[in-house]
């Protein structure tokens, strides 16, 4: 007897395994209770929204066709226009930014080209005066060599 009340426990106790140990948190509760309600809110107010989209969509349908010979030849010509207008405010929006690029390329190039005439000059002055030295004192030299 006893051993028939040990086999019913354990599917009992294999169930108890499988579940958690402790209940959800106060917070996970909270979420739940205030989510649930705003959920379903949404979901309702989604419903309708899809409701009148429909009714709008049975009210239009037919003025859309009977107006399609007008309509579509407007759509397409705002298109066209607006096409248009985007492409040419692209083009200038390229143009200008090429041009300031190249007038910043240029203003540093001037600037570097100045850059290195300044720096040539500098060379130039120092290696005159490098070989002034060199020639004061070979002169000097040869003036102690000619006296000895």
């Amino acid at each position: 007897m006893a051993e028939q009340y040990q086999l019913q426990q354990r599917p009992t106790e294999a169930v108890k395994s499988f579940l958690p140990q402790k209940g959800p948190s106060t917070s996970h509760v909270l979420a739940v209770v205030t989510l649930l309600p705003l959920g379903g809110v949404l979901l309702g107010l989604s419903g309708l929204i899809l409701v009148g989209t429909l009714i709008g969509l049975a009210v239009t349908t037919p003025l859309f066709v009977i107006f399609s010979p007008i309509l579509v030849p407007a759509v397409f010509t705002l298109g066209l226009a607006l096409a248009g207008f985007l492409t040419s405010g692209a083009f200038g929006i390229t143009a200008l930014a090429s041009l300031s690029w190249m007038l910043n390329y240029i203003r540093l190039m001037k600037a570097s080209s100045q850059e290195q005439m300044d720096l040539a000059k500098w060379r130039v002055q120092d290696t005159a005066g490098q070989v002034g030295q060199k020639g004061r004192d070979v002169g000097q030299r040869t003036q102690d060599v000619a006296r000895a």
